[in-house]
């Protein structure tokens, strides 16, 4: 695939004539930088052609834990967002979903995965815009190596869902993200966490998700969290 012939960007900003055209023309690998400078902006006039030229690429290059971004990966995700993957052709929308389910899989039951499990679902969520089939992939993977996975996911994101915030910075659907995750920790984390042999520490943390108002703050277990 290649982005479309009249795509243009700016020479000042983006990058030169010469790397515009290798968008144009399909399967040139593209240095990180150059990859990364057009998987970032939001202003392609056909981002779908643009994402489908780079897809194979930066896929690989998320996997191999290459893609870096000051904004986390849900910048990523924001990119396939954009694209509007979902309403692509049925045989490449069902290519992209086949992709991002491997990788889910693949990292939650990889011991040392190249990206954090958390980065990953931020990644999936933003490209999707929700998060629960993600959450029921994650419930169904009966296996200590995805408990350990939760167990660092959970102490990565209860200072923010204490203070009733989204651990990261979503494009659409956020107070339902927020809600939908804090619901699955309260509901499926504790019992696996609490077989892994989590920290006391956190087990009380996720509890307190399940408590509002003043209860959760006066709760002897409060962590003390300043927000």
């Amino acid at each position: 695939m290649t982005a479309h012939p009249d795509e243009s960007n700016c020479e000042c900003h983006w990058g030169s004539a010469e790397e515009l055209a290798q968008l144009k023309v399909a399967d040139v690998e593209l240095d990180l930088d150059l990859l990364r400078r057009t998987w970032q902006p939001s202003d392609w006039s056909d981002h779908a052609s643009v994402l489908r030229r780079i897809l194979p690429q930066l896929s690989s290059a998320l996997v191999s834990g290459l893609v870096e971004s000051v904004f986390g990966l849900e910048d990523v995700g924001r990119c396939f967002a954009r694209g509007h993957w979902q309403q692509w052709p049925a045989g490449q929308a069902a290519a992209v979903e086949e992709f991002l389910q491997a990788w889910w899989v693949y990292t939650l039951t990889d011991s040392t995965p190249t990206v954090p499990a958390y980065d990953v679902l931020v990644l999936l969520a933003e490209a999707t815009g929700t998060l629960s089939p993600w959450l029921s992939t994650w419930e169904a993977l009966k296996d200590p190596v995805a408990d350990r996975h939760l167990a660092a996911a959970a102490g990565h994101w209860e200072y923010d869902l204490l203070g009733d915030q989204l651990p990261w910075h979503a494009w659409e659907n956020e107070e339902e993200m927020r809600v939908d995750l804090t619901a699955w920790l309260v509901r499926h984390a504790s019992d696996r966490l609490r077989t892994y042999g989590a920290s006391e520490d956190l087990l009380h943390r996720i509890r307190l998700l399940g408590v509002t108002g003043p209860d959760r703050w006066t709760d002897p277990h409060w962590p003390g969290h300043r927000y």
